[in-house]
């Protein structure tokens, strides 16, 4: 294959990430990223979410994601690479967040929600309710309603402040807005994100028009269309390309959300893989042939961004319990894996449930963290280290047991997966050899699905794991076998922890406790 350059952006929670990949020498060849608290000070963000805000509000303000990218294509202009031979770019997004611009391209409302807000409860119920209750809402969109899908977060926007709502022309996507400004002014969406938006089934492939009516009579022509996603959606603004010097024929992808992407730069674009990314959320997913509608809603029926299907499982809890207790005893990384290593898997029966900041799977928004089998002289920097670690896993894994798959490898990807004791620790829960990937595997995820897409669309048609193979690199050094024994006591841990987060969870017709505990806080 001849030489040829392909730039894949990752918009994520916390930063903007740049990665440009040379389909002929197989290798990555520029990455840059911008962490938004310390790059962008301005915009006063703590883990990339504006501060002072009510508790379950996560927002930040969509300039700034601009604005890092601005900062990327500077150093990039600056950085000597042949900026003019880049052929195509796609984005990929952190899901679900929403932004609503008016007919002149202006913001309507100056924040967006984030994947991880949980002030919509509300409005979750009463769309529910108005289609008809859970089974009926499953039916309509392949999912439940979640405060983290964007449909809740267009409701709580029309009921809250129809004035910005009446206003609104278009409601976007994080990726599909980072689009529009990328092609100066193309509004699209791709089945990929758009499933999360619990309003498109992706079964089906089509909107619910009921649940789009409960919203509101005229959300559908607020809408863009969802096009297909191995497609571009048109070349890069003649502004952006001039001021940058991208070439005036570079397309831009269709892109999709950061799971979609994170699967292609994995390698996980078949059935039988299994991605785990281990982030400030967590997920797991894998790709079907055929959709998967979870009963209960639980697991996340998406399309993926190459014709099949992506069920997700994602906990919003995960990076934020374990770099707490890393603030907390002032440890680095490496000095967190010798600590585990002074006390036994199973940690003699002590159980964290780590809800800290609420929780999506199971769908508790109010929920807190439970200490489990402590005694009062329990509460070391030891034993809570390995709760810690423990309690994520097992917390991720009692939601990945519904999914429909038997994994035969689970590649790794995110912050946390060069971490020897994480590996080792999922190895072991899931009962599966784990092995981290190298890189960014949204970011590269998106550069190989531009390359994807360019070759297609000129006539060089390629398959997509053949494409991806000499650019997704696995750290061999670090794979993780289930080591037998411990298997065995995780396999009691599981029952155990599985059995805690049903009690925890409201019996029909009972109070939540959590919910009341929020209440009391509030009064």
């Amino acid at each position: 294959m001849e030489q040829a350059y392909f730039a894949g952006i990752d918009s994520s929670t916390q930063s903007s990430k740049l990665l440009i990949i040379d389909t002929g020498a197989g290798e990555v060849v520029h990455s840059d990223a911008v962490h938004y608290d310390t790059d962008l000070p301005e915009f006063e963000t703590v883990n990339g979410v504006v501060q002072g805000l009510p508790e379950g509000y996560s927002e930040s303000n969509p300039h700034m994601w601009i604005r890092a990218l601005e900062i990327l294509f500077e150093r990039l202009q600056k950085s000597g690479l042949a900026v003019h031979e880049i052929r195509c770019m796609a984005v990929s997004g952190q899901q679900h967040g929403l932004v609503t611009l008016d007919a002149k391209g202006q913001l309507t409302r100056a924040r967006s929600k984030l994947w991880n807000d949980f002030s919509t409860g509300e409005e979750c119920r009463l769309l529910t309710k108005a289609v008809g209750g859970p089974e009926a809402m499953i039916g309509e969109v392949g999912n439940s309603q979640r405060t983290g899908y964007t449909a809740g977060k267009i409701f709580h926007l029309a009921r809250h402040e129809p004035e910005a709502f009446r206003r609104t022309a278009v409601c976007f996507l994080v990726h599909n807005y980072i689009n529009w400004w990328l092609t100066g002014g193309v509004a699209s969406m791709e089945p990929g994100d758009v499933s999360g938006m619990a309003l498109w089934h992706p079964g089906r492939r089509e909107w619910s028009q009921k649940a789009l009516r409960a919203i509101s009579p005229d959300l559908h022509e607020k809408l863009p269309p969802v096009l297909p996603s191995d497609r571009s959606i048109g070349a890069i603004s003649p502004d952006l390309a001039e001021e940058y010097g991208f070439s005036p024929h570079c397309k831009i992808d269709a892109g999709s959300g950061d799971n979609m992407y994170g699967a292609v730069g994995t390698g996980n674009v078949a059935p039988g893989t299994v991605t785990i990314s281990l982030g400030t959320s967590g997920t797991a997913y894998t790709v079907l042939e055929q959709p998967f509608i979870d009963p209960q809603g639980e697991i996340a029926a998406f399309c993926d961004s190459a014709g099949k299907h992506l069920p997700l499982l994602c906990v919003s809890n995960l990076a934020n319990g374990y770099n707490a207790i890393l603030k907390q005893y002032d440890l680095k990384h490496d000095e967190f894996n010798r600590i585990v290593q002074q006390t036994p898997a199973g940690n003699q029966g002590r159980v964290l449930i780590p809800w800290y900041m609420g929780e999506r799977t199971p769908d508790l928004p109010a929920a807190t963290p439970v200490y489990f089998g402590f005694g009062l002289n329990d509460f070391t920097r030891e034993i809570l280290c390995r709760a810690v670690l423990e309690g994520h896993v097992l917390n991720l894994y009692d939601g990945f047991r519904k999914m429909p798959v038997r994994a035969r490898e689970i590649r790794l990807t995110g912050g946390l997966a060069q971490s020897p004791a994480w590996c080792q620790t999922i190895a072991d829960i899931f009962n599966c050899e784990t092995v981290p990937v190298e890189g960014e595997g949204a970011a590269l995820g998106a550069a190989l699905h531009a390359a994807w897409v360019y070759y297609k669309e000129n006539g060089r048609a390629v398959e997509l794991k053949e494409l991806i193979r000499p650019f997704v690199r696995l750290r061999e050094d670090l794979r993780c076998k289930p080591i037998p024994e411990h298997v065995a006591v995780y396999d009691q841990m599981k029952a155990v922890f599985s059995a805690l987060s049903g009690r925890l969870r409201a019996v029909p017709g009972s109070d939540d406790p959590f919910v009341l505990r929020m209440e009391g806080l509030d009064s």
